[in-house]
Parts: C-alpha cells; sequence; structure tokens
C-alpha cells in the first residue's frame, strides 16, 4: 500500500490558527450531518463516498490536509489518493474530535 504522511492534531491546528497551511486544503470527508455539527471554516466538505466522483476538484499540486472524525475514514481516502497519483497527502491524527477537543468544544 502508498504510505502517506500523518500530522498530530495540535500541530495541525497551530498551521491553521498561524495561517501556515500555505497553498494547501483541508478536505474534510465526515458525512453533511457530522460537518453541521462542527467544522473547521478553512475545510472543504468532500464526504468519504464521493471522493472518486469528485477527484478533478482536487489539486494534484497542492498539500491535501484530509479529516474526518477519528482519523480511520481519512487514512482510508489518503490511500486511495495515494493510489490515484496524489503524492502531498497529510492525514490528520484523530480527525475532528481530537481538533475539537484541543479547541475545547465537545465533539463525539
Amino acid at each position: 500500500m502508498e504510505s502517506f504522511e500523518y500530522i498530530e492534531p495540535r500541530e495541525f491546528l497551530e498551521k491553521v490558527d498561524g495561517k501556515r497551511l500555505g497553498d494547501a486544503l483541508i478536505i474534510d470527508v465526515r458525512e453533511p450531518m457530522e460537518w453541521d455539527y462542527y467544522h473547521l471554516e478553512e475545510a472543504k466538505l468532500i464526504p468519504m463516498n464521493t471522493i472518486p466522483a469528485r477527484l478533478p476538484e482536487l489539486p494534484q499540486d497542492k498539500p491535501l490536509y484530509i479529516v474526518c472524525a477519528h482519523g480511520l475514514r481519512s487514512a482510508n481516502v489518503c490511500y486511495y489518493l495515494r493510489q490515484h497519483g496524489y503524492e502531498q497527502v497529510i492525514n490528520v491524527e484523530g480527525g475532528m474530535a481530537a481538533v475539537a477537543m484541543l479547541r475545547g468544544f465537545q465533539y463525539d
């Protein structure tokens, strides 16, 4: 299987809050119901099951930070993207649960 990078949630939030993501995109692969509950304003919602049909929306020349609820779906999406020629994919470990906890928001 193709490997990909991981980022700890604290480091990820430091980059987001410090506007240090550059031209990278944050792709949230959760379902709309989960997104409505809590999400990052900087993220773009593309539910996991729609990724194959929406590949043309994802640039191959920019880093893609992939986030889900707990880091499992996002890991699967990272594997899928690597298999389809995306080299700069980064899985946000712990997902939105970890991000929300660091921000003091209860998310489960």
